[in-house]
């Protein structure tokens, strides 16, 4: 077997499952140099909610993230994470949007793109994964995992198979619950290595408790690359950590080939980092252990804790448990989606309402409704027909690809936003999220002409966009 390969995750997704994608530019960019000289396969930092975090939380813009990043790291590849036609918000865009989208991803210098979608709907990969090939970056499919009566290996290696028909350049399994046990995954990985000739990535997360006995197994099967997160900002609700693993593969024939003492130099780095955080309350300790609801209810950290705020905020939670066993029955109504964004909000926030008001689909929000209308693309089995009738009553669903019937939206979105859009990247920043866009721009026009952004806002405004 060749040498197992590891994908480095803190720049995104380990400060995102531990302090909710707050980690700001200026704390990345010291180490970056060192980190490039390590031998990773790639780094992941950009995609997932770190767009969405930059300019609703930092005042910061993504795309100075990526370009800065790119600057300081000449050697090792860039990953991002994409959701497919949903690119880094909540909603389908048009596939005019994708296009440029990705196209200026990969100019800014991602190399590698990771694209997924919540339903594993391949359609809704389609127009990310050819503009992707269009432009020259490499294409990574992506297999959300998830159990269910209806889920089995031969269902997942069905799916990699049409992947890999779309032309991608290497399959990902996305395990973002942390659900993946070892022997099951070894199984998986020994099936695929036997049916598809792209290489494979796992990831998955610490929160079950399985994640390092997991890579174990999947390494033993011939799993090409892993997913990790460099110890301070391990385990928990993020990643297995990198140290101990490129320790325990190290003498064997997976040695990943990466040196310990670079290693070190890395997680001395963010190891003040994450203490600040723990202090400001960023990081919650209670998140760094091991949850064994995730195996009990298939439940994600992330949608765990958006289920506990939803009940505080109703003064009910006397009634958790009651709603963590509602969880799978909607999961069952609905088709059974894996849980990853947006569908673990959908199905998480329907199973409170159907406890909290005492009464099943008493209350639907519009995203169940659009889920079932076929909005957000076709579920793992059919919605059953009662089901269907009660949330939308006669409506018919849509069959089609769901982004076939949006129009192009990036003339509109220039017009629209000539007031503060400066580049064809605010334009993208300006459909993905037009309010919180809206005021990045204020604020970012504010501190060019160092005026106070409380006291700016269209009508008053008398200086010419920048």
């Amino acid at each position: 077997m060749e040498k197992l390969r590891i994908t480095e995750t803190v720049l995104r997704d380990g400060h995102q499952s531990l302090m909710a994608t707050r980690m700001r530019t200026d704390e990345m960019l010291p180490i970056l140099e060192v980190m490039d000289q390590v031998g990773y396969n790639a780094l992941e930092m950009w995609g997932g909610a770190t767009y969405d975090a930059c300019i609703r939380f930092l005042d910061e813009d993504p795309w100075e993230r990526l370009r800065e990043i790119r600057k300081r790291v000449k050697h090792t590849k860039l990953q991002m994470l994409l959701r497919g036609q949903n690119l880094l918000g909540y909603k389908h865009y048009a596939d005019d949007v994708v296009d440029e989208f990705v196209a200026k991803a990969i100019e800014g210098g991602i190399d590698i793109i990771r694209i997924f979608d919540a339903l594993n709907d391949t359609r809704n990969l389609e127009a990310s994964i050819k503009a992707c090939k269009k432009y020259g970056g490499h294409a990574q499919g992506t297999i959300s995992y998830t159990k269910s009566p209806v889920h089995t290996n031969e269902t997942f290696i069905k799916l990699a198979k049409e992947i890999v028909q779309m032309g991608a350049d290497s399959i990902c399994i996305k395990d973002m619950a942390g659900l993946c046990d070892p022997y099951t995954t070894y199984d998986l990985i020994k099936a695929l290595k036997a049916e598809i000739d792209i290489p494979i990535e796992l990831h998955t997360h610490a929160t079950s408790g399985l994640g390092s006995l997991t890579y174990l197994k999947a390494a033993e099967a011939g799993v090409d690359i892993i997913d990790t997160a460099i110890s301070p900002f391990a385990e928990g609700t993020s990643q297995p950590p990198t140290e101990p693993l490129v320790a325990a593969f190290a003498g064997t024939e997976r040695d990943t080939g990466l040196d310990l003492e670079l290693l070190n130099k890395v997680a001395l780095h963010f190891r003040p980092i994450r203490e600040k955080y723990i202090k400001e309350g960023l990081i919650d300790p209670k998140l760094m252990g091991v949850d064994i609801k995730t195996l009990l209810y298939q439940v994600p950290g992330g949608m765990l804790s958006n289920l506990v705020s939803q009940l505080k905020q109703a003064n009910a939670m006397d009634k958790f448990d009651e709603v963590l066993a509602e969880v799978p029955r909607v999961r069952e109504d609905f088709g059974y989606p894996p849980l990853v964004t947006p569908s673990s909000q959908i199905v998480g926030t329907q199973a409170v309402l159907n406890v909290v008001t005492g009464e099943r689909y008493k209350m639907v929000p519009n995203e169940a409704k659009d889920l079932v209308r076929g909005k957000y693309g076709r579920t793992t089995i059919p919605i059953k027909p009662e089901i269907i009738k009660k949330i939308i009553g006669d409506e018919e669903q849509i069959t089609c690809r769901p982004a076939d019937l949006l129009e192009p939206e990036l003339p509109k979105i220039r017009k629209e936003g000539a007031r503060y859009i400066t580049s064809e990247e605010d334009v993208l920043t300006k459909a993905m999220f037009a309010k919180p866009a809206d005021d990045f721009f204020r604020k970012r026009e504010a501190k060019l002409y160092a005026i106070d952004p409380d006291f700016l806002n269209e009508e008053d405004c008398v200086y010419p966009a920048p």
